[in-house]
């Protein structure tokens, strides 16, 4: 069997789509996707942008 979810990367704090997630700009590349030396940025894979947990309460 294979999952329709997609790969998580190391700065995701759940899978795209889980409910109480929302999409937000990567802390470590500040949504470009690249490091400094162009390389894909390693937490978020390059996207810019990690999965995480919305505010409640």
């Amino acid at each position: 069997m294979t999952s329709s979810t997609p790969p998580m990367n190391p700065g995701d704090e759940a899978p795209a789509g889980t409910p109480g997630t929302g999409e937000d700009i990567c802390p470590a590349c500040a949504g470009s996707g690249k490091q400094a030396d162009g390389k894909a940025c390693p937490n978020c894979g390059g996207s810019g942008t990690i999965t995480e947990g919305i505010g409640g309460g």
